[in-house]
């Protein structure tokens, strides 16, 4: 039976400024498939092919119809208890901020409310010569991709490879983590920069580190505590220890 170490439980419970950064790991319990290998009819593409611009231009189509598949499978996908919890926690913290590198928009459908979204959300689309976007689907209208009243093609509104973050989203991600007193890693390969930097910079600010994971990362090292295991399980004992 899983259970909180006590010493965490207390920083819980005293923590006023807390931040919480989400992968993949977190959306796979709602039955997200990973980007890579999503769908046997994708894979004779290379990921960088669907996702980065030059693809985009060079097969618009092929890309739009690709991620109109991936909303589809989106499009069915319910937050899971783990989503649940974390509004839980938003509302329990005077100062919370939620960053996730997820694209599905499962954060907001579950009602957090103060989230950072560093790859973009794949429900929304902008054009891709003025920037203008769309948060609500867009029908073909005969063209494939739609087009932009310029006259740009639309393109999902998530960061591709080669592209830069959002400077404006990641300065306050940089600054809720160096602020943080408490900073979660919550399913995420702590691979991918530089969300996986936040962490570390939360830890040399003095912040307790906690990791929770179904296995463990190169942050794993890193950190005050390593909870092994589903998210859900995890945040639910968290949620549970602050009532």
């Amino acid at each position: 039976m899983k259970c909180l170490p006590a010493e965490l439980i207390s920083s819980l419970q005293s923590a006023k400024r807390v931040t919480v950064l989400t992968g993949a790991g977190l959306s796979a319990e709602s039955g997200l498939p990973t980007f890579r290998g999503d769908g046997g009819l994708w894979k004779k593409y290379k990921a960088e092919d669907l996702a980065s611009i030059d693809g985009f231009l060079k097969r618009p189509q092929v890309v739009w119809e690709w991620y109109e598949y991936r909303r589809s499978i989106y499009a069915n996908a319910r937050p899971n208890p783990g989503h649940l919890a974390l509004v839980e926690l938003e509302k329990f913290y005077p100062e919370f901020t939620l960053i996730t590198q997820n694209t599905d928009g499962l954060h907001f459908a579950a009602g957090s409310e103060n989230i950072l979204e560093l790859h973009g959300n794949i429900r929304r689309n902008r054009c891709h010569l003025c920037g203008k976007l769309y948060p609500e689907k867009v029908e073909p209208n005969g063209q494939v991709p739609p087009r932009c009243g310029c006259g740009g093609m639309l393109r999902p509104d998530v960061v591709w490879f080669g592209e830069a973050l959002s400077p404006s989203i990641l300065d306050a991600a940089w600054r809720a983590a160096s602020q943080s007193e408490l900073f979660f890693s919550i399913g995420t390969s702590a691979l991918v920069q530089p969300a996986a930097s936040l962490s570390l910079v939360a830890k040399r600010s003095g912040a307790v580190l906690v990791e929770i994971n179904l296995e463990p990362t190169p942050l794993s090292f890193e950190v005050d505590y390593f909870l092994e295991g589903k998210a859900s399980e995890w945040l639910f004992l968290i949620k549970e220890a602050l009532q």
